[in-house]
């Protein structure tokens, strides 16, 4: 071969990167090691900068989305094969980012009081690197087109995830969570690889739109090879989501966790594990959708049950029985919003009905949020965290007791929480319009079995308190957040078509 074809092929494997597409979680990264060589130089009693120089890199991260609303961009893409690309910034990407460096400024913020006051036992720089971290590999998740690079990226925002959980010194529960949240998210991976290696096998490829193209032509035994790996790679995938039977970990894991590190795992962590189960199933897998569709419909029912009946058996003078109820809300939470992937399965417009999930989704980090917020705010003078500490708030702090009322009654789906009403009924419609008439009767009952519980919290707020009461000090970083969470609530709530339009327009 002539030197001057060798050139031409070597140049062609030559790109250039958009550095614009992949600034926000590029942003998250470089502060991450800045704040992690600065920690090197700082005295102890200036490490404290160090908190807010993460959410000033978070919030950078964040603004450099607005540059990308002008249309779609890629890169990494295959010389001569414009849609096979590892990286895309389209509408579905910035939403997710949003959501979780939105997510991770809101956990940040709730950080700094929780690190300044446990520095004896949690390392400030650590705990910043690792959660910078975390949320770069968060982001750079729904941007991922093929399968290298999601699964990846998904261990790059959960290996950190478990060292924040476990980095308590000398906390036992904290440990023993950090370990049942690694050994059940190390089983989920090394599934989702086997499947994601069968698959590969079957097509020949790892790119997400080449492997949609291919898998339906797969025949003999590669078809059933094709089969087992899709099935596989939802097995992981549900694992991350925390969808029943793989959700045992949850509970345990955000009552050892820093409360502000079960925030982020509530909201962030949901993030990572449905977009990556959106990316596998509708963009890559959507010829087997008559196998994830059923599959995934079950478990959203499995789901929401098990996670209402665990955080309705919660008892209020059980210690952190707040936190566990949080906990099990969560596992019900995820159950909704695994209804509008399940229903893609049957819809003729698959991308369409997963607009449902994503507005569902940033109410629910919205109001989640808020509802650890004012959990932390309480657990400073109250460390067990009991249902029954926050009988009497009204009387001692009055704008913090409303709005942990209102958090609750958006996620109960009650007014004057309009987004959570609305987000519900966009969930339910999506499952009628795909026939899942079934699936639709099991999610209302579930909201009834949620009203008993979210209600029953909303009215211990507002009761006279049991001897003197307790005044809950609210340091300067966590009404920052309570009220960021308190504005996006009731913005959203107002005006809930700025959520809601999404379902009605798809986001591919």
């Amino acid at each position: 071969m002539s030197p001057q074809p060798l050139a031409e092929s070597a140049g062609s494997l030559v790109q250039s990167v958009d550095w614009l597409a992949v600034a926000p979680p590029l942003i998250a990264a470089v502060v991450a090691l800045a704040v992690l060589v600065a920690d090197l130089f700082l005295p102890e009693a200036r490490k404290a900068v160090l908190g807010w120089i993460s959410v000033a890199g978070l919030a950078a991260a964040a603004l450099m989305l607005l540059p990308l609303l002008g249309g779609d961009r890629a890169t990494f893409c295959l010389p001569g094969t414009p849609r096979a690309c590892s990286y895309t910034a389209d509408r579905f990407t910035l939403v997710i980012q949003l959501l979780v460096l939105g997510g991770a400024l809101l956990a940040a913020l709730l950080s700094i009081t929780n690190v300044d006051d446990d520095r004896r036992r949690v390392p400030a720089g650590e705990f910043w690197f690792l959660l910078l971290s975390s949320a770069a590999g968060a982001a750079l998740l729904p941007a991922a087109r093929d399968l290298a690079t999601l699964i990846v990226v998904l261990e790059v925002a959960s290996l950190p995830a478990f060292a924040l959980v476990g980095i308590r010194h000398g906390d036992k529960r904290s440990s023993e969570a950090a370990l049942k949240f690694f050994l059940s998210s190390v089983t989920a991976t090394a599934v989702s690889l086997m499947g994601v290696s069968f698959v590969y096998a079957a097509t020949g490829s790892l790119y997400l739109t080449q492997v949609a193209q291919r898998l339906p032509h797969t025949g003999g035994q590669l078809h059933t090879l094709a089969q087992t790996g899709v099935v596989l790679t939802l097995i992981g995938f549900a694992f991350k989501t925390a969808a029943v039977p793989f959700h045992f970990w949850v509970p345990d894991t955000y009552v050892g966790a820093p409360l502000p590190v079960a925030a982020y795992l509530s909201v962030v962590g949901k993030a990572v594990g449905f977009s990556g189960l959106i990316l596998v199933t509708v963009v890559a897998f959507p010829s087997y959708a008559d196998v994830w569709g059923p599959a995934l419909a079950v478990l959203a029912a499995l789901t929401m049950t098990v996670g209402n009946l665990g955080a309705l058996r919660q008892r209020a003078g059980r210690a952190h029985s707040a936190v566990r109820l949080l906990a099990w809300s969560s596992v019900g939470q995820a159950g909704y919003l695994l209804v509008p992937i399940a229903a893609a399965g049957y819809a003729r417009d698959a991308r369409q009905a997963i607009g449902s999930t994503v507005a569902y989704a940033l109410m629910y980090a919205a109001v989640n949020l808020g509802a650890f917020a004012v959990a932390a705010v309480v657990g400073r003078g109250r460390p067990a965290n009991r249902v029954s500490d926050y009988r009497g708030l009204y009387a001692t702090n009055p704008p913090t007791a409303l709005l942990l009322a209102f958090f609750l009654l958006c996620l109960a789906g009650l007014p004057p929480g309009v987004i959570g009403l609305f987000a519900k009924v966009t969930v339910f419609s999506a499952a009628v319009d795909a026939g899942l008439g079934w699936l639709a009767v099991v999610m209302a009952v579930n909201v009834v079995i949620a009203l008993f519980y979210y209600l029953q919290w909303t009215a211990v707020l507002f009761r006279a308190p049991e001897g003197e009461a307790v005044r809950h000090r609210v340091p300067a970083p966590l009404t920052a957040a309570i009220a960021l969470t308190g504005v996006a609530a009731v913005a959203l709530s107002g005006a809930p078509q700025l959520v809601l339009r999404f379902a009605a327009t798809g986001l591919f």
